[in-house]
């Protein structure tokens, strides 16, 4: 696979994020999908104010589009002053959807999508993502650690760039939506810009970014793509192994990558050249569906912490080992879970403040904090066999920030009442 490096006039060991912009939301299952209709006031109103068109005419336009190839659909901001923003149904989100289908067919397993860090079905999506953006308009590269960069840049405007995108990895057994959804959305809106001529009038560069690893499964070394362009990865991590023993650098290097520790530093985006950051994301969670909004603005994300933690016993037999004189791990460790779930559900039972945290500190723990134990494994795992020892990896996220949730009119009326208008 051919790894296009970018020119050293624009240096595309660009920018990394100086305002990060977040979005989560629930996807509803009919044809309508509401959700993507309102992340296109978020996408659209950070592209430029001149990438939304309005009309007069709105009833003309509508009937206009009937026989178009590209048929549209009004987002309704502003209609009560007979504006309407056309915005070409058949890519928002007909294609749209249609991209994330294919896309989630993209998969190392016949039974589930799994699509892993250089693994055989994300080398297979690279030119599907590449081609995608360049149908949009944009220049295409990968760079040195398999992220996929689409970029646009106008004739005249800020040198500092917004980027968007998300992850093209996946967990075992995703959902389609998961990450795809970040990278379709761009380049969807990118390609309505292209379509109606407008692309050259962005007042700052946009690059699309499809990072090649997020979620970790293959290395269990998470961020692998987005580090690297952060300058946060050390170089040590490309001599992490996984399960088969190939390091990070061997399977980039199968896959015709020749990353070296002096061009994973090249990776580094210069923070003073990026205007900022958005990612639409599903919501990986049931809340949105709970409280009835389709779209969250995302305040704080989760931070994560794997602990692996051993429990050792006594390896004994079953049937003639007396209960008073057992060593059993498994039981212990399953205290051990029930402990980790109280603590979760009541920190304020089990925690207490130092120096370094207060009652608030606390309080926000109460509200965010979420603990599971995610894998469990025994030795020799045979039902007539106490287990010698347990080993199993805890996996604790904690997040101290929130999402604000919101509906179509509180979301989308600050937009047109600020960067939203046509100019």
């Amino acid at each position: 696979m051919a790894v296009p490096h970018p020119s050293s006039s624009s240096s595309r060991s660009h920018p990394f994020l100086s305002h990060v912009y977040h979005t989560s939301f629930h996807h509803h299952h009919h044809h309508n999908h509401p959700s993507l209709v309102l992340f296109w006031c978020l996408v659209f109103s950070l592209l430029s104010p001149l990438a939304l068109s309005s009309s007069s005419s709105s009833s003309s336009s509508s009937s206009d589009s009937s026989s178009s190839s590209s048929s549209h659909i009004s987002l309704g901001i502003g209609e009560t002053e007979g504006t309407k923003h056309d915005l070409h149904q058949a890519i928002l989100r007909d294609e749209a959807v249609a991209r994330l289908h294919e896309l989630g067919q993209v998969s190392d397993a016949a039974t589930h999508l799994e699509r892993t860090f250089m693994s055989p079905a994300s080398i297979r999506a690279i030119p599907l993502i590449r081609g995608w953006m360049e149908d949009a308009g944009l220049s295409t590269w990968v760079d040195y650690m398999g992220n996929v960069h689409g970029r646009v840049e106008p004739k005249n405007g800020s040198s500092q760039a917004l980027l968007i995108g998300s992850h093209m990895d996946t967990v075992i057994d995703a959902g389609k939506y998961d990450g795809s959804l970040g990278i379709i959305s761009a380049i969807s809106a990118l390609k309505v810009l292209k379509i109606d001529g407008r692309l050259g009038e962005l007042k700052r560069p946009v690059e699309v970014i499809a990072f090649s690893d997020e979620e970790g499964v293959r290395f269990q070394s998470t961020f692998l793509g987005s580090a690297a362009l952060a300058g946060i990865m050390p170089v040590s991590r490309l001599e992490v192994t996984d399960k088969s023993g190939i390091s990070v650098q061997d399977a980039l290097k199968e896959n015709s990558i020749d990353i070296t520790d002096e061009n994973l530093m090249q990776l580094k985006y210069d923070p003073a050249s990026v205007w900022g950051y958005v990612e639409v994301h599903i919501e990986q969670g049931p809340v949105l569906e709970w409280v009835g909004y389709p779209l969250g603005v995302v305040k704080g994300i989760a931070g994560q912490t794997r602990l692996k933690v051993t429990v050792k016993g006594s390896q004994g037999h079953a049937g003639t080992v007396p209960m008073s004189m057992r060593q059993d791990p498994m039981t212990g460790a399953a205290e051990l879970i029930v402990l980790l779930e109280s603590v979760c559900k009541n920190p304020k039972d089990y925690l207490s403040c130092n120096v370094q945290c207060n009652e608030d500190t606390v309080e926000s723990l109460a509200n965010s904090l979420v603990c599971t134990v995610g894998e469990i494994s025994t030795w020799p795992s045979a039902s007539n066999v106490i287990p010698g020892q347990d080993a199993r990896l805890f996996s604790m996220t904690y997040q101290l920030g929130c999402t604000r949730y919101v509906t179509k009119d509180r979301f989308c009326a600050p937009l047109n009442e600020s960067t939203m208008q046509t100019q």
